[in-house]
């Protein structure tokens, strides 16, 4: 038999939806909030469990998930949400993950990405393995996007990273780990930013 192989997500939603002018997680979408359908395409995509970074609202958040996802949501607080950037909620997350063989990254304004990307990604993980590429991204129109499958064993190199422009510095400094994917998925391509983003796809 082959190993099991576990993979989680985590999903950053510790901002304070300045920009947005109204809380994103909490926003309705498809006959639920924001955050459920972010963790709903992970959960369909095969994350085991999801680690939410959490910080403004906190307390409302963590309500809402505890109650429709029990044991399969996790939660680590961004203590410093109000003066720090995504990366530094990211670091937060890979710290409290708990032991998989790889995670997916996704920030929690990024409500429609298919669970078949998901997949695609978990299985090009294991085919490359043998190739050590321990990051995979979806590519849509050449670019890369969110959601990058990152291996666990990345965490403590990441946390030591002492270069400039965070996560993105970290994989450019990296090129030979990761591996490109071309995906035929619109919702790698969505976050709601602003409400002009939001009302684009409201109620659709």
């Amino acid at each position: 038999m082959s190993e099991k192989i576990i993979i989680n997500g985590l999903v950053l939603a510790a901002g304070m939806s300045s920009r947005m002018g109204d809380f994103k997680p909490l926003l309705p979408l498809n006959g639920k909030t924001l955050i459920e359908n972010t963790i709903d395409s992970l959960i369909d995509g095969g994350a085991d469990k999801v680690l939410v970074v959490i910080g403004y609202r906190d307390d409302e958040i963590k309500e809402l998930l505890q109650r429709k996802y029990n044991d399969k949501i996790i939660f680590a607080k961004n203590e410093e949400y109000e003066k720090t950037d995504m990366f530094f909620s990211f670091k937060v997350g890979i710290k409290a993950m708990p032991f998989c063989n790889a995670f997916f990254l996704l920030p929690g304004d990024m409500p429609l990405v298919s669970a078949g990307t998901f997949k695609k990604l978990s299985y090009y993980r294991q085919i490359l393995k043998k190739e050590q590429k321990r990051v995979i991204f979806p590519v849509l129109k050449g670019k890369r996007k969110h959601p990058v499958l990152i291996d666990f064993d990345l965490i403590n190199d990441i946390l030591e990273f002492k270069g400039d422009e965070g996560l993105k510095g970290f994989f450019e400094s990296n090129p030979d780990i990761i591996y490109d994917i071309n995906v035929d998925d619109k919702g790698i391509d969505i976050d709601f930013d602003t409400p002009s983003d939001y009302k684009k796809f409201k109620d659709q």
